[in-house]
């Protein structure tokens, strides 16, 4: 039976990372070169996942494309690399399961530097080649820019009459890159020709399963859904993935409740988190119907008086600020900070910032001392917040605490290495990066935590983001700068405006 007339009937399973176990056989260069030179290590892979019960085996050629294969010198052989690959899986499979031949995204989070005109001739090279070998359908997976998954869909459909899936990749729960609700990337694509749509990577199953609570069942085409095994972790040099085949198994159940049909694995995922969604799913009749949720509340913002204190950004709109840096003691002794705040405050100055265990050195919380700057002293505190000593969990702590205590003005920083600090000991971090805490930031001020919970209330934080222009390079910390602004929107168009005219002055500056 054709592929896709068997899942317009039931749920099939298909298959998990392959890069995840070949990794794990302590091979770290390009895995698709191993269609070539090891093929035996990829049919080891595709045999262990049939036998744990995928119906639905992709072949080895992700990133089997011209750009990406070129890291490695290995332009000249995109054709035979997919070839061989269709190769590997038909010997594996014997008709006993469907083969989709997997094309990747190029673009990345955020990265839109490969031109579409380019992605079109990479993307024809690598599928003509898997269609030559006779795949029963086409899998387009992880695209996080809904545009260049248009695009290479659009080309598909106008070549091959084959299924295609087509998957993206999420955000945040619900919403793609550039805030594209998933229901309407869903449409799109369906509407362009795509027989599944669905998404892959990036996430594990709880993001993806509230992401499909907000999607309705699409008018004509089907649903997939290939989670990460988890959030990776690094330990001993090696990435792990801590999710268990047992949580995959209860997520295919709730994932079948929200209508879809294809279910598979992404990265981290092994034949066992395979096995497990077998299991759960076997003999169950897909759902044709189902509620849409809406997880996002409309949320209000309630000011004492209807007042809030003026934030830095608007003050600097209409005066020079003046703000000083006082870092709080690497002792319990406090008298003499807060008599050096005082004697700031009669001086006129805006604020009184503090880092965040600068130099990586413990130092009494900011947190603390802002507080008291603010409820005892009436000076307005701007607290940096470094990625370094807290995970995501602790991360959002924090912030909450930040709020609850009054305090609105945060500089958002990665923060030194702790090699560098009393500690060298001590552990960095860094779930996130300074571009990833402006933007968590930025989404409690509209109520929403990471995993898009609502929070009950927004948050009113004005964020702050470093430039340094002490640097070798100037044009790359422009860029970081950029890029800090696009993720928060971090400082009003006025502003920005100021900023990078300085900047372009003291690049002038610099260069005569």
């Amino acid at each position: 039976m054709p592929f896709l007339d068997d899942l317009k009937q039931k749920i099939l399973v298909a298959d998990g990372a392959i890069g995840t176990l070949l990794y794990s056989y302590g091979i770290g260069h390009c895995f698709e070169e191993l269609n070539i030179s090891h093929p035996d290590q990829v049919e080891q892979v595709h045999r262990a996942y049939l036998q744990a019960g995928a119906q639905v085996l992709q072949t080895n050629t992700y990133g089997a494309n011209y750009e990406k294969l070129l890291r490695y010198g290995l332009e000249d052989q995109v054709k035979e690399i997919n070839r061989r690959a269709v190769q590997i899986v038909k010997s594996v499979v014997q008709d006993e399961a469907y083969i989709l031949g997997t094309i990747g995204g190029i673009r990345g989070v955020k990265k839109k530097a490969t031109s579409l005109s380019d992605i079109k001739a990479y993307f024809m090279e690598q599928v003509d080649a898997l269609l030559t070998e006779g795949v029963d359908g086409i899998l387009l997976e992880t695209y996080y820019d809904l545009e260049e998954l248009k695009t290479v869909l659009s080309l598909a459909r106008s070549i091959t009459p084959l299924p295609i899936v087509a998957q993206v990749s999420l955000h945040e729960i619900g919403i793609l890159q550039d805030g594209i609700p998933i229901a309407q990337a869903f449409q799109e694509l369906e509407e362009l020709g795509a027989n599944v749509v669905g998404l892959n990577c990036r996430q594990g199953p709880y993001h993806m399963i509230r992401s499909f609570e907000e999607a309705p069942l699409p008018s004509k085409a089907l649903l997939s859904a290939y989670p990460n095994a988890s959030l990776p972790d690094l330990v001993d040099g090696k990435l792990t993935y801590s999710s268990s085949p047992a949580y995959f198994e209860e997520s295919a159940l709730a994932l079948r409740e929200q209508g879809v049909r294809l279910i598979g694995g992404c990265c981290g995922t092994t034949p066992e988190h395979i096995k497990g969604i077998a299991q759960a799913v076997r003999g169950l009749e897909p759902v044709t119907e189902k509620e849409t949720k809406t997880h996002q509340q409309r949320i209000e913002v309630h000011y004492a008086d209807n007042k809030r204190e003026q934030h830095l950004h608007e003050i600097v709109q209409q005066r020079p600020s003046i703000i000083v840096e006082l870092d709080p003691p690497k002792q319990l002794s406090t008298e003499k900070f807060f008599a050096g705040a005082l004697a700031l405050k009669e001086a006129g100055i805006d604020a009184v910032t503090m880092a965040d265990n600068s130099l990586a050195s413990p130092r009494i919380s900011n947190l603390a001392m802002g507080s008291i700057l603010k409820n005892q002293y009436n000076i307005r505190p701007l607290c940096h917040i470094t990625c370094r000593d807290r995970n995501l969990i602790g991360l959002q702590s924090h912030i909450m605490g930040l709020h609850t205590v009054g305090i609105n003005q945060l500089l958002a920083v990665t923060g030194d290495p702790t090699k560098v600090g009393d500690f060298p000991g001590a552990s960095s971090v860094y779930d996130l990066s300074s571009f990833e805490l402006i933007h968590l930031i930025k989404q409690f001020n509209e109520g929403i935590s990471f995993s898009g919970k609502p929070l009950g209330q927004k948050t009113s934080f004005s964020v702050a983001g470093a430039f340094n222009p002490n640097v070798r390079h100037l044009d790359k910390a422009v860029k970081r700068l950029e890029k800090k602004i696009e993720q928060g929107q971090i400082i009003s168009l006025a502003s920005q405006s100021i900023v990078m005219n300085n900047c372009l002055m003291y690049m002038k500056q610099r260069s005569t």
